[in-house]
Parts: C-alpha cells; sequence; structure tokens
C-alpha cells in the first residue's frame, strides 16, 4: 500500500491487487517486521501431486496431523481393500504437509522418515520445499503462530462448518523471510529453549516416581504375587481361594499389596459421617461467588484448573467444608481425590463426585490425599471399578477401601516430606510451561515486532 500524502487512507496498486478483499490489500511490511524482505509462499513451495491408484492387496501407510503444530505421526498401515477412497497421492519425508480443512487450526507439519511413502485423499497438501530459501522447521513454526490461524481462517471459504483453504490465496499469501541462517539460528533458540522445557518435565516425573517410592517404602509396601505356577498346566494360571479379593479376572501382576510395617484398615474407619454423592446441576461458564467443582476441574495433583464454573441453582447442604475430602466415582477419572480448603472460596461439587468428612484425630487429610494418589491407591482402584460403559465405584465400596493409617506422628513426617517434593514439582511446571510459552513468544517477537 501507498500512503501518499493521505494521513488515514492508504492506496494500493491495481495490478498487486489478487483478491478484491481488505484482508488480502494489506501488504506484507505493514504486518511484519521490516527487518526481512517479504516473499510469496509461493516462491519456496511447490504443490506436489503424486496420484496413488489404491490396489486391494497392498498395504498403505496411512497419516494423522495433529492439531496446533502438534506434528505429523503415522496412524496405521491399511491394506488397500479396506480403504474406501481409491485415487489418493504418495507424499514423501521432509515434504510440507497441510490439512486444507484444519489448516486453520495448525493441521500443518513437515512429514517425518517414519511416513515416507504414505498415502493422502485430496483433502491434504502436500508441498516440496525449496530447501535453499526455505527451512523446514522455520516454516513449520511460522505457519502455527497466531497469525496464520487467522490468515487461514481468511483464506478458507464453505457453508457449513467445513471450512476449505483457498490454494492460490495461500500461495500468493506473503511471508518475512529471513536469510536461510537466520532462520536457522531462529529454529536453533526455539529448540533450546523447548529442550530445556522438556528436560524439566523429565525431572519432574522422576520426583512423582520418586515421591511414591516415599510412601511405599515409609509404609513398609511389598508385593506379594499370588499365582501358582503348575508345571503340569502351562496355559492355566490358579490362585489360593483365599487370596481372592474379588471373583472375576483381573490384572494380577502384583497379586497383593501387602505392609511389613502396618496393618490395613478401610475409609470407613476415618470417616466420621455417611458419604454424600455431590449435587446434579448443570455448570454454567460465569463467574460467582461459589464455584461449581466437576470431575474434570480437578488435576491429577488433586489442584484445580482454571476453568471456573457455576451452578444453575446452589443447595447449602453441598456446600464444601475445610478438610471435606472428594473421590470421582464415575467416568475414565474414577478414582481421582480432591481435599478442599478454605482458602479456595465457597464450593460446593458436582454429581459424579462423593464427598468424606474425615475424623482428623484419625487421619492427617493431606497424608490421605498423597496416599490416594501413590500406586497403592490406584491398583485398588484399577482392580475394583466396574467395567460398564463408564468405569464407576460407588461410595460403600470407597468406604470398604483398604488403607494404610501410620500413627498421626509418621503421617505427619511423610506429608511434611511428599509436600517439599510437590513444591519442587509445582516450580519445574511452572518453569516448564513458562519455557515453552518463551520459546513461541520469542520466535514471533523476531517476525512480528
Amino acid at each position: 500500500m501507498n500512503n501518499l500524502a493521505y494521513k488515514y487512507i492508504s492506496t494500493i496498486s491495481f495490478s498487486d491487487l489478487y483478491n478484491w478483499s481488505f484482508q488480502y490489500a494489506q501488504k506484507c511490511e505493514n504486518l511484519f517486521t521490516n527487518k526481512y524482505k517479504c516473499v510469496s509462499i509461493g516462491s519456496f513451495l511447490v504443490r506436489i501431486k503424486d496420484p496413488v491408484d489404491i490396489e486391494d492387496n497392498q498395504n498403505y501407510k496411512r497419516v494423522s496431523i495433529k492439531l496446533y503444530n502438534g506434528g505429523i505421526t503415522l496412524r496405521d498401515i491399511e491394506l488397500g481393500v479396506n480403504i474406501g477412497t481409491k485415487k489418493q497421492f504418495r507424499i514423501k519425508q521432509g515434504h510440507f504437509l497441510l490439512s486444507k480443512i484444519d489448516a486453520r487450526n495448525g493441521a500443518i507439519g513437515i512429514v517425518p522418515e517414519s511416513c515416507n511413502d504414505a498415502i493422502i485423499t485430496g483433502n491434504f497438501w502436500d508441498f516440496e520445499i525449496d530447501t535453499n530459501k526455505a527451512d523446514p522447521q522455520f516454516l513449520s513454526l511460522l505457519m502455527t503462530t497466531g497469525y496464520f490461524v487467522k490468515l487461514f481462517d481468511k483464506a478458507s471459504n464453505g457453508t457449513t462448518n467445513r471450512h476449505y483453504l483457498q490454494e492460490d490465496l495461500f500461495l500468493k499469501t506473503e511471508i518475512p523471510l529471513p536469510s536461510l541462517d537466520i532462520q536457522k539460528e531462529f529454529v536453533k533458540k526455539y529448540n533450546d529453549k523447548i529442550k530445556l522445557a522438556k528436560n524439566q518435565e523429565k525431572e519432574l516425573i522422576h520426583l512423582e516416581t520418586d515421591a511414591d517410592n516415599y510412601i511405599a517404602q515409609q509404609l513398609g509396601i511389598v508385593c506379594k504375587n499370588n499365582v501358582i505356577k503348575s508345571n503340569k498346566y502351562n496355559y492355566l494360571t490358579f490362585y489360593n481361594l483365599i487370596d481372592l479379593s474379588r471373583w472375576d479376572l483381573y490384572k494380577n501382576d502384583c497379586g497383593s499389596i501387602i505392609s511389613e510395617k502396618y496393618k490395613f484398615s478401610k475409609l470407613l474407619d476415618v470417616v466420621t459421617e455417611k458419604p454424600l454423592y455431590g449435587a446434579g446441576e448443570k455448570g454454567i461458564k460465569k463467574r460467582s461467588d461459589i464455584r461449581y467443582i466437576r470431575i474434570t476441574d480437578i488435576n491429577e495433583d488433586g489442584t484445580l484448573n482454571d476453568d471456573f464454573v457455576s451452578a444453575e441453582k446452589v443447595d447449602p447442604k453441598y456446600l464444601l467444608e475445610e478438610n471435606d475430602f472428594l473421590i470421582a466415582r464415575s467416568g475414565n477419572t474414577v478414582g481421582k481425590t480432591f481435599l478442599y480448603k478454605k482458602e479456595l472460596g465457597k464450593c460446593i461439587y458436582a454429581g459424579y463426585l462423593i464427598k468424606f468428612k474425615l475424623d482428623t484425630k484419625k487421619i492427617i487429610p493431606e497424608y490421605l490425599l498423597y496416599y490416594t494418589k501413590s500406586n497403592i491407591y490406584k491398583q485398588w482402584i484399577a482392580s475394583n471399578q466396574r467395567a460398564n460403559a463408564q468405569p464407576n465405584i460407588n461410595s460403600n465400596e470407597f468406604l470398604n477401601s483398604p488403607i494404610i493409617i501410620p500413627p498421626l506422628e509418621e503421617q505427619n513426617y511423610i506429608v511434611n516430606h511428599l509436600q517439599k517434593i510437590k513444591e519442587k514439582i509445582i516450580n519445574l511446571k511452572q518453569q516448564a510451561e513458562q519455557n515453552r510459552i518463551a520459546a513461541q513468544e520469542e520466535f514471533e517477537k523476531e517476525l512480528f515486532e
């Protein structure tokens, strides 16, 4: 665009206008940094169409493109007779691949070696990259920025939810393209930050394992294998009836868990009231002075996420009090636990959660939280959930779940140690998340500011 003498009016040469729309009339220099030359995407990407006629007796690799720059992975290897679309295209390692439907959702990436010679339908576009001009990873990072997500959305059309990207508009779009050396420098800075984040995530996984090993060690946990080996019957497994906790088939790698230091008690031994199922109210996306806690709001570590919702109606009987203990009774996260504290503000809880009132003279609530996060308790959950349409465990079954209740002094000792580990884990999670965000922000800053 040329500003001429007009302060609030921009003009563009008619010969440069390839689409009758304001969004395409904006020049690249007005949208990005002016440090780098703007070039059309079509100057370094060439559409490749390598047609394949699917044969019934041949195997074919098929791919998936994950959204939001999640990468390209091998979906499956399928026999041609089972593939409905018989006219497809073959892709090559190192090519740039995008979904013309979901490019606006970041469904783009570079074809990895594992997907070389895979097939795609016409809903995917395969481009060969001129690597003398563009670094593949730089290109992938650039085209999954927020700006390009919006651009892909604008360059798509359709009357339903399936908006198709328009190839000509995509290839004529101009982007800033630094020299190849500078592109590689940007990619290295990005990768260094991501590598740091991954190392921090690995470290926190080790800490989580350390925490689980610690509680098992402090409680004297050992795994007793109840399987009886038989030389006579090679394909049959035997168990002593006394060792069976339930009359069905389930995972028995560890037949039973025993403690060499303590006897197992039951949850009902430390509960003071009858368990109460949660409210069956609908969650509404609005802020209020009372939060509505659902299973999906509870993180695996027992904290709450930021997805605040309120209930349509609030029944006071569902208001949580200090140290109320919630357990998920249904769904894929059955057995997930949460300990309520007043500093969270007023809260009620949803119907797939069960509330238990704890006797704090017998058990430290934080100890129970850590115990129910351990593999000791998780194995019981896995062995006792009923696998219907949705796995579930009812309140009575939870009351009879086995738990180890050491003296309060020992519970306190365990809690103090695990809280220190938890603090390290929280810090590492925050650092890893910050490094991932910084990697993206610093990359975009080089091009958009």
